[in-house]
Protein backbone atom coordinates (compact mmCIF):
# COMPACT_ATOMS: atom_id res chain seq x y z
CA UNK A 1 0.00 0.00 0.00
CA UNK A 2 3.28 2.38 0.13
CA UNK A 3 4.80 3.79 -2.84
CA UNK A 4 7.63 6.41 -2.30
CA UNK A 5 9.67 8.53 -4.77
CA UNK A 6 12.75 9.54 -3.13
CA UNK A 7 13.48 12.87 -4.79
CA UNK A 8 12.49 16.19 -2.79
CA UNK A 9 12.82 19.47 -3.45
CA UNK A 10 14.42 21.74 -0.50
CA UNK A 11 14.33 25.74 -0.09
CA UNK A 12 17.80 25.70 1.64
CA UNK A 13 16.23 26.77 5.11
CA UNK A 14 18.17 25.38 8.28
CA UNK A 15 15.28 24.75 10.59
CA UNK A 16 11.93 23.10 9.20
CA UNK A 17 9.30 25.10 9.58
CA UNK A 18 7.60 22.22 11.85
CA UNK A 19 10.53 22.68 13.86
CA UNK A 20 9.95 26.10 14.06
CA UNK A 21 6.00 26.21 14.76
CA UNK A 22 6.98 23.64 17.75
CA UNK A 23 9.66 25.37 19.61
CA UNK A 24 8.12 28.91 19.26
CA UNK A 25 4.30 27.19 20.70
CA UNK A 26 6.15 25.76 23.38
CA UNK A 27 7.41 29.15 24.44
CA UNK A 28 4.23 31.30 23.47
CA UNK A 29 3.50 34.10 26.00
CA UNK A 30 0.52 35.96 26.81
CA UNK A 31 1.81 39.05 25.62
CA UNK A 32 1.36 38.13 21.74
CA UNK A 33 -1.81 39.45 21.84
CA UNK A 34 -0.70 42.93 22.46
CA UNK A 35 1.34 43.15 19.28
CA UNK A 36 1.44 43.76 15.80
CA UNK A 37 2.44 40.83 12.50
CA UNK A 38 6.36 41.06 12.35
CA UNK A 39 6.21 39.88 8.89
CA UNK A 40 4.00 42.59 6.78
CA UNK A 41 2.39 45.76 6.94
CA UNK A 42 -1.03 44.22 6.81
CA UNK A 43 -1.95 45.95 3.51
CA UNK A 44 -1.90 42.59 2.27
CA UNK A 45 -1.24 38.78 3.07
CA UNK A 46 2.20 38.28 2.41
CA UNK A 47 3.76 34.31 1.72
CA UNK A 48 6.00 35.78 4.92
CA UNK A 49 3.26 35.98 6.88
CA UNK A 50 1.66 32.85 5.88
CA UNK A 51 4.67 31.35 6.66
CA UNK A 52 4.86 32.38 10.06
CA UNK A 53 0.78 32.20 10.62
CA UNK A 54 1.86 29.36 13.75
CA UNK A 55 3.17 32.11 15.74
CA UNK A 56 1.00 35.36 15.25
CA UNK A 57 -1.36 36.09 18.00
CA UNK A 58 -3.95 38.11 16.24
CA UNK A 59 -4.87 36.66 13.02
CA UNK A 60 -6.33 33.67 11.66
CA UNK A 61 -4.40 33.50 8.08
CA UNK A 62 -5.08 29.75 6.86
CA UNK A 63 -8.33 27.53 6.88
CA UNK A 64 -6.36 25.29 9.88
CA UNK A 65 -3.93 27.58 11.60
CA UNK A 66 -0.94 27.22 9.58
CA UNK A 67 0.40 25.29 6.31
CA UNK A 68 0.68 22.27 9.30
CA UNK A 69 -2.76 22.55 9.39
CA UNK A 70 -2.02 21.90 13.23
CA UNK A 71 -5.03 24.29 14.18
CA UNK A 72 -3.05 25.34 17.35
CA UNK A 73 -3.79 28.68 18.15
CA UNK A 74 -0.87 30.46 20.40
CA UNK A 75 -2.53 33.02 22.46
CA UNK A 76 -3.18 32.79 25.96
CA UNK A 77 -5.33 35.31 27.02
CA UNK A 78 -8.34 32.79 26.90
CA UNK A 79 -7.58 29.87 29.32
CA UNK A 80 -8.09 27.33 31.43
CA UNK A 81 -8.43 29.41 34.44
CA UNK A 82 -10.71 31.88 32.86
CA UNK A 83 -12.73 30.12 29.57
CA UNK A 84 -15.71 30.04 32.27
CA UNK A 85 -16.18 33.79 32.17
CA UNK A 86 -16.46 33.78 28.10
CA UNK A 87 -19.46 35.64 26.88
CA UNK A 88 -21.00 36.44 23.71
CA UNK A 89 -19.21 39.68 22.50
CA UNK A 90 -21.24 39.95 19.08
CA UNK A 91 -23.29 37.69 16.48
CA UNK A 92 -24.07 38.42 12.88
CA UNK A 93 -26.64 36.77 10.89
CA UNK A 94 -26.11 35.89 7.10
CA UNK A 95 -28.59 36.15 4.31
CA UNK A 96 -28.38 32.77 3.84
CA UNK A 97 -30.12 30.16 6.19
CA UNK A 98 -28.24 26.95 5.96
CA UNK A 99 -25.68 24.42 6.81
CA UNK A 100 -22.67 26.49 7.29
CA UNK A 101 -18.57 24.70 7.08
CA UNK A 102 -17.08 27.78 7.15
CA UNK A 103 -13.77 28.64 9.26
CA UNK A 104 -13.48 32.48 9.67
CA UNK A 105 -10.33 34.29 8.32
CA UNK A 106 -9.48 37.64 10.15
CA UNK A 107 -6.46 39.72 8.69
CA UNK A 108 -5.97 42.62 10.53
CA UNK A 109 -9.68 43.57 12.19
CA UNK A 110 -10.78 41.98 9.44
CA UNK A 111 -13.03 38.42 9.07
CA UNK A 112 -14.49 36.93 6.02
CA UNK A 113 -16.62 34.25 6.22
CA UNK A 114 -18.36 31.88 3.64
CA UNK A 115 -22.27 29.86 3.39
CA UNK A 116 -23.97 28.04 1.73
CA UNK A 117 -24.04 28.65 -2.20
CA UNK A 118 -20.97 30.73 -2.11
CA UNK A 119 -22.42 33.88 -0.17
CA UNK A 120 -18.80 35.93 1.07
CA UNK A 121 -18.70 38.46 3.55
CA UNK A 122 -16.08 41.17 5.00
CA UNK A 123 -17.10 41.85 8.33
CA UNK A 124 -15.12 44.10 11.43
CA UNK A 125 -13.87 41.36 13.41
CA UNK A 126 -14.08 43.71 16.62
CA UNK A 127 -17.82 44.91 16.01
CA UNK A 128 -19.36 41.95 13.53
CA UNK A 129 -20.81 44.82 11.32
CA UNK A 130 -20.46 43.97 7.67
CA UNK A 131 -18.10 45.69 4.83
CA UNK A 132 -18.91 44.26 1.95
CA UNK A 133 -21.02 40.81 0.65
CA UNK A 134 -20.33 38.58 -2.27
CA UNK A 135 -22.70 36.55 -3.98
CA UNK A 136 -21.76 34.32 -6.46
CA UNK A 137 -24.09 34.05 -9.45
CA UNK A 138 -24.27 30.41 -10.08
CA UNK A 139 -24.00 28.75 -13.10
CA UNK A 140 -26.75 26.48 -14.83
CA UNK A 141 -25.81 23.08 -13.63
CA UNK A 142 -24.84 22.38 -9.99
CA UNK A 143 -24.22 18.88 -9.14
CA UNK A 144 -22.93 18.15 -5.13
CA UNK A 145 -22.71 15.56 -3.18
CA UNK A 146 -23.95 16.12 0.92
CA UNK A 147 -24.93 19.68 0.70
CA UNK A 148 -24.30 23.23 -0.60
CA UNK A 149 -21.54 24.33 1.62
CA UNK A 150 -18.42 26.08 1.61
CA UNK A 151 -15.42 25.90 4.07
CA UNK A 152 -14.09 29.32 3.62
CA UNK A 153 -11.99 31.48 1.78
CA UNK A 154 -7.87 31.76 1.51
CA UNK A 155 -6.30 35.20 2.09
CA UNK A 156 -3.11 36.21 -0.65
CA UNK A 157 -1.61 39.65 -1.75
CA UNK A 158 -4.85 42.12 -2.08
CA UNK A 159 -7.30 38.92 -2.95
CA UNK A 160 -9.22 36.40 -1.13
CA UNK A 161 -9.91 32.80 -2.85
CA UNK A 162 -13.19 30.64 -2.77
CA UNK A 163 -13.89 27.49 -4.84
CA UNK A 164 -17.96 27.33 -5.65
CA UNK A 165 -20.26 24.49 -6.33
CA UNK A 166 -20.49 25.11 -9.88
CA UNK A 167 -17.15 24.27 -9.64
CA UNK A 168 -15.64 27.46 -10.23
CA UNK A 169 -12.46 28.84 -8.97
CA UNK A 170 -12.94 32.63 -7.60
CA UNK A 171 -10.66 35.54 -6.96
CA UNK A 172 -12.26 38.72 -4.69
CA UNK A 173 -10.74 41.99 -4.16
CA UNK A 174 -9.87 41.74 -0.33
CA UNK A 175 -10.88 45.53 0.17
CA UNK A 176 -13.96 45.70 -2.15
CA UNK A 177 -15.74 42.23 -2.79
CA UNK A 178 -15.06 42.68 -6.25
CA UNK A 179 -14.47 40.12 -8.49
CA UNK A 180 -11.29 40.43 -9.84
CA UNK A 181 -10.91 36.89 -12.35
CA UNK A 182 -13.05 33.21 -12.50
CA UNK A 183 -11.87 30.27 -13.82
CA UNK A 184 -13.96 27.13 -14.51
CA UNK A 185 -12.32 24.22 -12.92
CA UNK A 186 -14.16 21.42 -14.52
CA UNK A 187 -17.30 20.50 -16.00
CA UNK A 188 -20.41 20.71 -13.10
CA UNK A 189 -22.47 18.36 -15.17
CA UNK A 190 -20.18 15.80 -15.02
CA UNK A 191 -20.55 15.66 -11.14
CA UNK A 192 -17.61 17.98 -9.84
CA UNK A 193 -17.84 20.57 -7.57
CA UNK A 194 -16.21 23.11 -4.61
CA UNK A 195 -16.89 23.33 -1.15
CA UNK A 196 -13.33 23.05 -0.04
CA UNK A 197 -11.37 26.34 0.74
CA UNK A 198 -8.46 26.71 -1.78
CA UNK A 199 -4.50 26.69 -0.11
CA UNK A 200 -2.45 29.79 -1.16
CA UNK A 201 1.17 29.51 -1.24
CA UNK A 202 4.78 30.61 -3.45
CA UNK A 203 2.11 32.73 -5.92
CA UNK A 204 -0.36 29.73 -6.16
CA UNK A 205 -4.05 28.69 -5.79
CA UNK A 206 -4.25 24.92 -4.91
CA UNK A 207 -7.43 23.53 -5.31
CA UNK A 208 -8.93 19.96 -4.92
CA UNK A 209 -12.20 18.78 -6.22
CA UNK A 210 -15.46 17.22 -4.91
CA UNK A 211 -17.60 14.44 -6.85
CA UNK A 212 -16.49 11.02 -5.87
CA UNK A 213 -19.73 10.11 -5.68
CA UNK A 214 -20.23 11.15 -9.58
CA UNK A 215 -17.78 9.26 -11.38
CA UNK A 216 -15.42 12.13 -11.43
CA UNK A 217 -11.84 11.69 -12.15
CA UNK A 218 -10.25 13.89 -9.29
CA UNK A 219 -7.57 16.20 -9.47
CA UNK A 220 -5.65 18.58 -7.88
CA UNK A 221 -4.71 21.66 -9.19
CA UNK A 222 -2.26 25.09 -8.88
CA UNK A 223 -3.43 28.06 -10.73
CA UNK A 224 -1.37 31.73 -11.20
CA UNK A 225 -2.62 33.57 -7.68
CA UNK A 226 -2.74 36.76 -10.07
CA UNK A 227 -3.89 35.65 -13.29
CA UNK A 228 -6.08 32.41 -13.01
CA UNK A 229 -4.01 30.70 -15.45
CA UNK A 230 -3.57 26.92 -14.56
CA UNK A 231 0.23 26.00 -13.46
CA UNK A 232 0.14 22.36 -13.15
CA UNK A 233 -2.49 19.20 -12.37
CA UNK A 234 -2.34 16.40 -10.76
CA UNK A 235 -5.28 13.28 -11.27
CA UNK A 236 -5.47 11.77 -7.86
CA UNK A 237 -6.54 8.43 -9.96
CA UNK A 238 -3.68 7.37 -12.53
CA UNK A 239 -4.24 5.53 -15.74
CA UNK A 240 -3.29 2.09 -14.01
CA UNK A 241 -5.17 1.97 -10.70
CA UNK A 242 -4.82 -1.50 -10.25
CA UNK A 243 -2.22 -1.07 -7.73
CA UNK A 244 -0.85 -4.09 -5.77
CA UNK A 245 -4.12 -5.93 -5.18
CA UNK A 246 -4.18 -5.68 -1.23
CA UNK A 247 -5.61 -7.87 0.87
CA UNK A 248 -5.57 -5.93 4.30
CA UNK A 249 -6.32 -2.88 5.36
CA UNK A 250 -3.46 0.02 6.80
CA UNK A 251 -4.31 -1.89 10.13
CA UNK A 252 -4.16 -5.41 9.06
CA UNK A 253 -7.49 -6.40 8.84
CA UNK A 254 -8.70 -8.85 5.59
CA UNK A 255 -10.60 -6.85 3.60
CA UNK A 256 -12.36 -9.51 2.09
CA UNK A 257 -11.89 -8.70 -1.07
CA UNK A 258 -12.04 -11.81 -4.36
CA UNK A 259 -9.08 -11.23 -6.28
CA UNK A 260 -8.95 -14.00 -8.51
CA UNK A 261 -12.87 -12.07 -9.67
CA UNK A 262 -11.45 -8.69 -9.86
CA UNK A 263 -8.15 -9.92 -11.99
CA UNK A 264 -10.60 -11.51 -14.50
CA UNK A 265 -12.88 -8.03 -14.70
CA UNK A 266 -10.06 -6.09 -14.65
CA UNK A 267 -8.45 -7.58 -17.72
CA UNK A 268 -11.75 -8.02 -19.31
CA UNK A 269 -12.69 -4.54 -19.07
CA UNK A 270 -9.74 -2.89 -18.43
CA UNK A 271 -8.77 -0.32 -16.15
CA UNK A 272 -11.65 2.06 -14.80
CA UNK A 273 -9.69 5.63 -14.13
CA UNK A 274 -11.47 7.64 -16.05
CA UNK A 275 -14.70 7.27 -13.50
CA UNK A 276 -13.50 5.92 -10.66
CA UNK A 277 -13.85 9.43 -8.41
CA UNK A 278 -11.24 10.15 -5.92
CA UNK A 279 -12.15 13.76 -4.68
CA UNK A 280 -10.12 15.90 -2.91
CA UNK A 281 -12.30 17.80 -0.11
CA UNK A 282 -10.00 19.34 2.44
CA UNK A 283 -7.18 21.51 2.62
CA UNK A 284 -3.77 20.70 1.95
CA UNK A 285 -0.45 20.68 4.58
CA UNK A 286 2.40 22.00 3.08
CA UNK A 287 6.11 21.38 3.68
CA UNK A 288 7.53 24.58 3.39
CA UNK A 289 11.24 22.97 4.06
CA UNK A 290 11.05 20.35 1.59
CA UNK A 291 8.18 21.82 -1.01
CA UNK A 292 5.73 18.70 -0.58
CA UNK A 293 1.97 19.10 -0.45
CA UNK A 294 0.36 16.03 1.58
CA UNK A 295 -3.44 15.81 0.89
CA UNK A 296 -5.98 12.91 1.63
CA UNK A 297 -8.14 11.01 -1.17
CA UNK A 298 -11.49 10.06 -0.85
CA UNK A 299 -13.81 7.41 -2.01
CA UNK A 300 -13.63 5.15 -5.36
CA UNK A 301 -16.78 5.70 -7.47
CA UNK A 302 -19.40 4.22 -7.23
CA UNK A 303 -18.91 3.79 -3.76
CA UNK A 304 -20.59 0.38 -3.17
CA UNK A 305 -20.56 -1.64 -6.10
CA UNK A 306 -17.17 -2.51 -6.65
CA UNK A 307 -17.21 -5.26 -9.33
CA UNK A 308 -17.56 -2.80 -11.70
CA UNK A 309 -14.07 -1.32 -10.49
CA UNK A 310 -11.53 -3.67 -9.79
CA UNK A 311 -7.91 -3.44 -8.31
CA UNK A 312 -7.14 -1.44 -5.42
CA UNK A 313 -8.35 1.91 -6.77
CA UNK A 314 -5.26 4.07 -6.30
CA UNK A 315 -5.03 6.28 -5.10
CA UNK A 316 -8.59 6.68 -3.72
CA UNK A 317 -8.16 6.24 0.64
CA UNK A 318 -5.02 7.26 0.56
CA UNK A 319 -2.52 10.24 2.25
CA UNK A 320 -1.18 11.72 -1.12
CA UNK A 321 2.01 13.59 -1.38
CA UNK A 322 3.21 16.05 -4.38
CA UNK A 323 5.93 18.60 -5.47
CA UNK A 324 4.66 22.33 -4.73
CA UNK A 325 6.54 23.43 -8.11
CA UNK A 326 5.58 20.78 -10.51
CA UNK A 327 2.52 18.84 -9.20
CA UNK A 328 4.84 15.52 -9.99
CA UNK A 329 3.81 12.39 -7.65
CA UNK A 330 6.05 11.85 -4.66
CA UNK A 331 4.89 9.21 -2.38
CA UNK A 332 1.23 7.61 -0.95
CA UNK A 333 0.04 5.69 1.12
CA UNK A 334 -3.60 3.85 0.51
CA UNK A 335 -5.63 2.90 4.08
CA UNK A 336 -8.22 1.10 2.48
CA UNK A 337 -7.92 -0.98 -1.06
CA UNK A 338 -10.99 -1.38 -3.00
CA UNK A 339 -13.62 0.42 -0.78
CA UNK A 340 -16.86 -0.70 -0.69
CA UNK A 341 -17.84 1.02 2.62
CA UNK A 342 -17.44 4.36 1.89
CA UNK A 343 -14.99 5.23 4.91
CA UNK A 344 -12.48 7.70 2.94
CA UNK A 345 -9.72 9.78 3.76
CA UNK A 346 -11.37 13.18 3.90
CA UNK A 347 -9.75 14.82 7.54
CA UNK A 348 -7.25 17.22 6.89
CA UNK A 349 -3.41 15.97 7.10
CA UNK A 350 -1.51 18.11 9.72
CA UNK A 351 2.66 17.83 9.71
CA UNK A 352 4.20 17.67 13.03
CA UNK A 353 7.38 15.96 14.77
CA UNK A 354 6.26 12.18 15.67
CA UNK A 355 8.33 9.66 17.64
CA UNK A 356 9.18 7.35 15.13
CA UNK A 357 8.86 4.03 17.08
CA UNK A 358 12.59 3.70 18.01
CA UNK A 359 12.69 6.81 20.34
CA UNK A 360 13.75 9.26 17.28
CA UNK A 361 11.85 12.62 16.65
CA UNK A 362 11.13 12.69 12.90
CA UNK A 363 8.87 14.78 11.02
CA UNK A 364 5.21 12.87 10.73
CA UNK A 365 2.09 13.28 8.94
CA UNK A 366 -1.27 12.75 11.46
CA UNK A 367 -4.57 11.78 9.70
CA UNK A 368 -7.89 11.13 11.10
CA UNK A 369 -9.81 8.73 9.88
CA UNK A 370 -13.29 7.83 8.49
CA UNK A 371 -12.03 4.11 10.25
CA UNK A 372 -12.06 5.96 13.91
CA UNK A 373 -8.23 5.93 14.07
CA UNK A 374 -5.37 8.34 13.84
CA UNK A 375 -2.73 7.58 11.70
CA UNK A 376 0.91 8.68 11.97
CA UNK A 377 3.40 8.47 8.80
CA UNK A 378 6.44 9.48 8.15
CA UNK A 379 6.78 12.61 6.14
CA UNK A 380 9.69 11.70 3.37
CA UNK A 381 8.28 8.50 2.20
CA UNK A 382 4.20 8.29 3.63
CA UNK A 383 4.93 5.26 5.57
CA UNK A 384 2.87 3.90 8.31
CA UNK A 385 4.49 4.31 11.86
CA UNK A 386 1.60 3.43 14.06
CA UNK A 387 -2.11 4.24 14.13
CA UNK A 388 -4.20 4.81 17.33
CA UNK A 389 -6.43 2.78 19.69
CA UNK A 390 -9.82 2.66 17.42
CA UNK A 391 -11.68 6.07 18.89
CA UNK A 392 -15.28 4.28 18.00
CA UNK A 393 -16.45 0.65 17.61
CA UNK A 394 -15.04 -1.81 14.94
CA UNK A 395 -17.85 -4.19 15.00
CA UNK A 396 -18.37 -6.26 11.70
CA UNK A 397 -15.25 -4.79 10.00
CA UNK A 398 -14.69 -5.46 7.36
CA UNK A 399 -18.83 -6.79 6.20
CA UNK A 400 -18.83 -6.78 3.06
CA UNK A 401 -22.07 -4.93 1.93
CA UNK A 402 -25.10 -7.11 0.71
CA UNK A 403 -28.57 -6.96 -1.47
CA UNK A 404 -30.61 -6.65 1.70
CA UNK A 405 -28.15 -4.84 3.51
CA UNK A 406 -25.52 -5.87 6.15
CA UNK A 407 -24.44 -3.89 9.34
CA UNK A 408 -20.95 -2.62 9.78
CA UNK A 409 -19.29 -0.71 11.73
CA UNK A 410 -18.01 2.30 12.21
CA UNK A 411 -20.45 3.40 9.15
CA UNK A 412 -20.24 4.95 6.35
CA UNK A 413 -19.85 8.41 7.98
CA UNK A 414 -16.98 7.81 9.94
CA UNK A 415 -14.79 8.05 12.67
CA UNK A 416 -13.95 11.61 11.80
CA UNK A 417 -15.31 12.64 8.98
CA UNK A 418 -14.71 16.03 7.33
CA UNK A 419 -13.74 17.37 10.47
CA UNK A 420 -10.43 18.58 10.58
CA UNK A 421 -8.59 18.15 13.79
CA UNK A 422 -6.03 20.04 16.40
CA UNK A 423 -3.24 19.41 17.85
CA UNK A 424 -1.13 20.63 21.07
CA UNK A 425 2.31 19.88 20.66
CA UNK A 426 3.20 20.48 23.94
CA UNK A 427 1.37 17.88 25.08
CA UNK A 428 1.95 15.36 22.24
CA UNK A 429 -2.00 15.03 21.80
CA UNK A 430 -4.43 14.85 18.43
CA UNK A 431 -8.23 16.17 19.12
CA UNK A 432 -10.38 14.18 16.93
CA UNK A 433 -14.21 14.34 16.87
CA UNK A 434 -15.94 11.42 16.36
CA UNK A 435 -19.27 9.66 15.15
CA UNK A 436 -20.63 6.24 15.92
CA UNK A 437 -23.80 6.16 13.60
CA UNK A 438 -24.85 2.30 12.94
CA UNK A 439 -25.46 1.36 9.51
CA UNK A 440 -26.24 -1.45 7.17
CA UNK A 441 -24.75 -1.29 3.35
CA UNK A 442 -27.02 -2.07 0.57
CA UNK A 443 -24.94 -3.01 -2.74
CA UNK A 444 -27.21 -2.83 -6.50
CA UNK A 445 -25.52 -3.05 -9.61
CA UNK A 446 -25.83 0.08 -11.20
CA UNK A 447 -23.43 1.39 -14.43
CA UNK A 448 -21.42 4.88 -14.88
CA UNK A 449 -25.39 7.16 -14.75
CA UNK A 450 -23.25 9.90 -16.97
CA UNK A 451 -22.85 12.79 -14.00
CA UNK A 452 -25.59 11.54 -11.58
CA UNK A 453 -25.31 9.95 -8.26
CA UNK A 454 -23.48 6.91 -8.69
CA UNK A 455 -23.08 5.11 -5.22
CA UNK A 456 -23.73 1.67 -6.33
CA UNK A 457 -26.95 0.82 -3.36
CA UNK A 458 -27.60 2.62 -0.24
CA UNK A 459 -25.96 3.06 3.38
CA UNK A 460 -28.85 3.04 5.70
CA UNK A 461 -28.71 4.14 9.56
CA UNK A 462 -30.25 1.82 12.26
CA UNK A 463 -33.12 3.29 13.47
CA UNK A 464 -33.29 1.17 16.68
CA UNK A 465 -29.24 1.74 17.13
CA UNK A 466 -27.76 4.46 19.61
CA UNK A 467 -25.99 6.96 17.31
CA UNK A 468 -23.28 9.41 20.03
CA UNK A 469 -20.59 11.20 19.50
CA UNK A 470 -17.22 11.90 20.96
CA UNK A 471 -14.02 14.05 21.47
CA UNK A 472 -10.76 11.87 21.44
CA UNK A 473 -6.88 13.01 22.82
CA UNK A 474 -4.78 10.63 21.23
CA UNK A 475 -1.39 10.73 22.11
CA UNK A 476 0.41 10.36 18.55
CA UNK A 477 3.67 9.42 19.71
CA UNK A 478 1.79 6.14 21.28
CA UNK A 479 -1.25 5.66 19.84
CA UNK A 480 -3.11 5.37 23.57
CA UNK A 481 -6.26 7.21 24.04
CA UNK A 482 -5.53 10.39 26.81
CA UNK A 483 -8.84 11.06 26.84
CA UNK A 484 -12.57 10.83 25.33
CA UNK A 485 -15.35 12.50 26.12
CA UNK A 486 -18.97 11.27 25.19
CA UNK A 487 -21.37 13.57 23.57
CA UNK A 488 -25.00 13.09 22.78
CA UNK A 489 -24.93 13.43 18.68
CA UNK A 490 -22.48 12.38 15.92
CA UNK A 491 -20.04 14.64 15.78
CA UNK A 492 -18.75 16.88 12.91
CA UNK A 493 -17.26 20.19 12.61
CA UNK A 494 -13.89 20.57 13.97
CA UNK A 495 -11.52 21.26 16.39
CA UNK A 496 -9.30 23.93 17.52
CA UNK A 497 -6.62 23.94 20.40
CA UNK A 498 -5.25 26.54 22.15
CA UNK A 499 -1.81 28.21 23.85
CA UNK A 500 -4.24 28.87 26.86
CA UNK A 501 -4.86 24.74 27.44
CA UNK A 502 -8.24 24.91 26.09
CA UNK A 503 -10.35 22.51 23.26
CA UNK A 504 -13.23 24.31 21.49
CA UNK A 505 -15.74 22.25 19.35
CA UNK A 506 -19.44 22.45 18.35
CA UNK A 507 -22.17 19.87 18.48
CA UNK A 508 -25.38 19.23 16.23
CA UNK A 509 -27.17 20.51 19.07
CA UNK A 510 -26.23 23.90 19.94
CA UNK A 511 -23.19 23.47 21.98
CA UNK A 512 -20.29 24.85 21.85
CA UNK A 513 -17.60 23.63 24.49
CA UNK A 514 -14.43 24.73 25.62
CA UNK A 515 -12.42 21.51 27.40
CA UNK A 516 -9.23 21.26 29.12
CA UNK A 517 -6.38 20.21 26.77
CA UNK A 518 -4.93 18.13 29.27
CA UNK A 519 -7.69 16.17 30.78
CA UNK A 520 -11.06 17.10 28.97
CA UNK A 521 -12.77 18.38 31.51
CA UNK A 522 -15.27 20.86 29.81
CA UNK A 523 -14.73 24.24 31.43
CA UNK A 524 -17.45 26.17 29.83
CA UNK A 525 -20.41 25.74 27.02
CA UNK A 526 -22.82 27.91 25.35
CA UNK A 527 -25.92 26.99 23.45
CA UNK A 528 -26.26 28.24 19.96
CA UNK A 529 -29.80 28.60 17.95
CA UNK A 530 -28.39 25.91 15.08
CA UNK A 531 -25.78 23.51 15.45
CA UNK A 532 -22.09 24.40 15.67
CA UNK A 533 -20.79 22.24 12.95
CA UNK A 534 -18.32 24.37 11.79
CA UNK A 535 -14.67 24.90 12.97
CA UNK A 536 -13.78 27.41 15.03
CA UNK A 537 -10.60 30.73 15.19
CA UNK A 538 -9.38 32.71 16.94
CA UNK A 539 -8.10 36.46 16.89
CA UNK A 540 -7.00 39.19 18.37
CA UNK A 541 -7.98 42.59 18.07
CA UNK A 542 -7.13 45.88 20.66
CA UNK A 543 -5.86 43.71 22.76
CA UNK A 544 -8.62 41.17 22.99
CA UNK A 545 -8.16 37.62 22.44
CA UNK A 546 -11.51 36.27 20.68
CA UNK A 547 -12.98 32.85 19.78
CA UNK A 548 -15.29 32.68 17.05
CA UNK A 549 -18.08 29.82 15.42
CA UNK A 550 -20.13 29.35 12.61
CA UNK A 551 -23.58 28.36 14.05
CA UNK A 552 -25.48 27.09 10.83
CA UNK A 553 -26.09 23.13 11.41
CA UNK A 554 -25.34 20.49 9.04
CA UNK A 555 -26.91 18.55 5.78
CA UNK A 556 -25.17 15.09 6.11
CA UNK A 557 -26.60 14.69 9.69
CA UNK A 558 -29.45 17.23 9.35
CA UNK A 559 -28.27 19.24 12.22
CA UNK A 560 -30.95 21.98 12.86
CA UNK A 561 -30.01 25.22 9.97
CA UNK A 562 -29.03 28.46 10.54
CA UNK A 563 -27.78 31.73 9.99
CA UNK A 564 -25.24 33.26 12.57
CA UNK A 565 -21.32 33.74 12.86
CA UNK A 566 -20.85 34.42 16.97
CA UNK A 567 -17.63 35.19 18.58
CA UNK A 568 -16.29 35.77 22.18
CA UNK A 569 -14.61 37.34 24.18
CA UNK A 570 -13.52 37.41 28.27
CA UNK A 571 -16.12 39.04 30.28
CA UNK A 572 -15.46 42.74 31.42
CA UNK A 573 -13.06 43.63 28.66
Amino acid sequence: MLIRKHAMRRTGQTLSGVALMTVFCAGASAEEVQGGTLYGDMHVVTQDMLDHAYGDANNFLHTNGNYAQTRYYPARQINRENVHTLEKAWVFETEVVESMETTPIVVNGIMYVTTAFNHVYALNAETGEQLWHFKHEMGPITTYCCGPNNRGVFPYGDKVYMGTLDAKLVALNAKTGEKAWEVELADPELGYSETMAPTAVDGKILIGTNGGEYGIRGFVKAYDAETGELVWNFDTVPEDSKGVWATHDATGRDMMRDITAERVAYEKNGDPYKTLGGGVWQNMAVDRETGMVYFVVGNPSPDLYGAIRPGDNLYTDSLVAVDLETGSYQCHFQYIAHDVWDLDAVSPPIITMVDDGAGNQVKGILHGGKTGYVYVHRADDCSLIRFSDPMVSQTGRWTLPTKDGAPMLPGANGGVEWSPMAIDPSLNLAYAINLHQPMTYHVEETPYPEGKLWLGGAFKVIATEQQWGNVSAVDYNTGKIRWKAKTEQPMIGGVLATGGGIVLTGEGNGLFKAYDSASGEILWQYKAKAGVNAPPASYNVGGNQYIVVAAGGNVQLNYPRGNEIIAFKLAGR
